[in-house]
């Protein structure tokens, strides 16, 4: 996911989805380069032109590395790349931010914008996503489910045959999400290596994706999946009724979907004017209400945002700062520490 050679075409992955302008017009053309479904991102994008006729959006959907690598690539070889950039990848935003690749943008909400949110104007958390314990409600029907990591822990060591191969988490060398996780329990949690060596020994079981995660709580295959990203298990459970959540009472780790507009942006004129809209009351409350992705602005109360979140939780609440410490979890030496006493710890070392 580092720097990579000058590309000369578009990923295998990358789809471009065209919004054409309300007005008719055709002069003017956002590029967005997104990792976010197309999808979801329809709501926004129809949000904006709504307030801006004139504009129409071109929205390429890409891998959160190939945003990095195309910005970095378009970028070094003088041409022009996006005007705005929407990434889960936080570390590889902040690393372009950091090493040049993103200007300077203040927009209407920037002074209000909280500090952990904003690294120099130049990237901003625009999401605000907890990661929670998922249950198979079934088999708590006599107990509640566990809330902390020491309850996981009693639940794992007690639980004799029934819970063996029942419990589930991102496998960290396939998702970066799951990387960044136990990388930020680690930081808040020193003794988090008794709970893997209790999820090692209950034989867990390790997926790519949140998806494999939830389709198998639902059917009761896993009763519990750990340190999965709250946003997409809000939004399963809403349609699977036999799954729960849990927000862990010790610390809930928090992380962000993070926007910039690239310095070598063909209309950065353009990207500045998206970030504004989706940093705004409207962009946001479309983000929470439609998208479903918790909203940052503490403008918007809704229950799917940071200031309902805080307000009910508080201190659990450990969001993850965009700042240049992120880049840490860029630092192949430490990521090859960080997976080798992950398979440690499941091994029972």
């Amino acid at each position: 996911m580092l720097l990579a050679a000058a590309l000369t075409a578009l990923p295998a992955s990358a789809e471009t989805f065209r919004f054409p302008a309300p007005s008719g017009a055709s002069g003017d053309t956002l590029v967005i380069y997104s990792s976010l479904d197309e999808h979801l991102a329809a709501p926004l994008i129809e949000g904006f032109q709504h307030e801006n006729p004139g504009i129409g959006v071109d929205y390429e959907e890409l891998l959160n590395g190939e945003i990095h690598d195309r910005i970095v690539a378009e970028t070094d070889a003088g041409g022009r790349t996006a005007d705005f950039a929407f990434s889960s990848a936080m570390d590889l935003q902040i690393k372009l931010a950091n090493d040049g690749y993103a200007r300077e943008t203040v927009v209407a909400d920037s002074d209000d914008w909280p500090r952990w949110a904003n690294w120099r104007n130049t990237a901003y958390a625009l999401t605000f996503e907890p990661a929670v314990l998922v249950y198979h409600k079934p088999d708590f029907i006599d107990r509640p489910p566990p809330s902390t990591r020491f309850e996981l822990v009693d639940w794992l060591r007690q639980g004799g045959p029934a819970v063996q191969g029942r419990i589930g988490t991102y496998d960290i060398e396939r998702s970066a999400v799951g990387y960044l996780f136990l990388a930020r329990d680690q930081e808040h949690f020193p003794d988090i290596w008794s709970v893997i060596r209790a999820m090692g020994a209950a034989e867990v079981q390790q997926f790519p994706t949140s998806q494999d995660i939830l389709e198998r709580v639902s059917d009761g295959r896993l009763a519990v999946g750990y340190n999965i990203l709250g946003s997409y298990a809000a939004e399963w459970a809403r349609s699977h009724p036999q799954v729960g959540l849990v927000l862990p009472r010790d610390f809930t780790v928090v992380v962000s979907r993070v926007g910039l507009v690239p310095r070598a942006g063909r209309r950065p004129d353009l990207g500045a004017r998206f970030l504004a809209y989706f940093m705004s009351r409207s962009g946001q409350t479309i983000l929470a209400e439609k998208l479903r992705l918790p909203a940052v602005s503490l403008e918007v109360s809704d229950e799917n945002s940071a200031r309902a979140m805080e307000a009910a939780l508080g201190a659990q609440l450990r969001p993850a700062a965009v700042s240049p410490g992120l880049l840490v979890y860029l630092d192949q030496a430490k990521r090859k520490r960080l997976i080798e006493r992950w398979r440690a710890a499941l091994a029972g070392r």
